[in-house]
């Protein structure tokens, strides 16, 4: 499985503006994608965070498109943190923007008037929401929204009220990409951007995650019988179901892949979550066993 990186020049500079915001900062609140709700956490955030001791509200954008059951999974395991909350939300209900500025009150009880105000910054990774939440709060555009990556280049200060400060940040993914499968759940959920990924090779992989939990929602969709196939199976059977064929006759996996793809960010496919904590905990074992046989290996061979 290849790993796959993405780290604009501009995340560079961005993030050390946010290291400097952080000092004066009470409150961070952090947008992730609630079907891929650790992978699209960033640790740069965190580690800014942990090292100003600030407290986090983490918010799990999109849970409209997320599996219901494992959003409150993630919720239970945000909250056994220390100094964070959790809530999930979608962009497109007012009610639940209107929420959040209580919440941040509730954390911060000591600020949130004129003379004192409650000083939050927010924070994300590309395409989770964060302008639209933004705008959501405000109640006017004040942020660039689009479906590509990495829009929001620098950042604003705005006052949401007398007694609360927001100051919007770029979009920011970190230098490098620890588990080859959270560069995959970010390609997929679109937060990588276009240029830095193999379509076909993403769309194996959610294939091979719906297969493996959702794939009764394959069969919903595309018409297919899953019992015997692989990711690389699944594609190759959306491109024959839809019709999809090269010059020669051969099944244009390209397209097929795109509509995989395109059908699990729409919520076409139903609510999906790509991760769980216990997947996630597993795969993680499974990475570090890997990485330190590989060391044990180089050792022995190098005595």
């Amino acid at each position: 499985m290849s790993s796959i990186q993405w780290f604009p020049g501009h995340m560079h500079a961005a993030r050390k503006k946010a290291a400097e915001t952080m000092k004066t900062t009470d409150l961070v609140i952090e947008v992730l994608d609630a079907r891929i709700p650790k992978a699209s956490c960033n640790p740069m955030v965190e580690e800014l965070r942990l090292f100003r001791q600030k407290p986090s509200l983490r918010i799990l954008n999109k849970s409209d498109l997320a599996d219901p059951g494992v959003t409150k999974e993630w919720i239970t395991f945000f909250e056994k943190q220390n100094q964070t909350r959790a809530v999930a939300i979608c962009t497109r209900n007012p009610a639940d923007v209107a929420k959040i500025p209580e919440l941040c009150r509730q954390m911060v009880p000591n600020r949130g008037e004129a003379a004192k105000p409650l000083r939050m910054m927010i924070m994300g990774i590309p395409n989770v929401g964060k302008s639209t939440l933004m705008n959501m709060l405000l109640k006017r555009r004040v942020a660039a929204v689009g479906d590509e990556p990495a829009v929001t280049k620098s950042q604003q200060r705005l006052y949401l009220n007398k007694g609360m400060v927001l100051t919007d940040t770029p979009g920011m993914l970190w230098p490098k990409i620890r588990y080859p499968s959270d560069g995959l759940m970010l390609a997929a959920s679109h937060a990588i951007g276009i240029n830095a990924l193999i379509e076909e090779e993403v769309a194996v992989f959610l294939a091979e995650v719906l297969l493996q939990r959702y794939f009764e929602l394959l069969r919903a969709r595309y018409g297919i019988e899953t019992a015997d196939l692989d990711g690389f199976g699944v594609v190759e059977n959306v491109a024959k179901r839809r019709g999809f064929r090269v010059k020669g006759g051969d099944f244009d996996m390209e397209k097929a892949s795109q509509v995989l793809l395109n059908d699990y960010r729409s919520g076409a496919l139903g609510r999906i979550s790509l991760e769980t904590p216990e997947t996630r905990k597993a795969m993680i074992e499974v990475f570090d066993a890997a990485e330190k046989a590989v060391v044990e290996i180089k050792e022995s061979s190098n005595q």
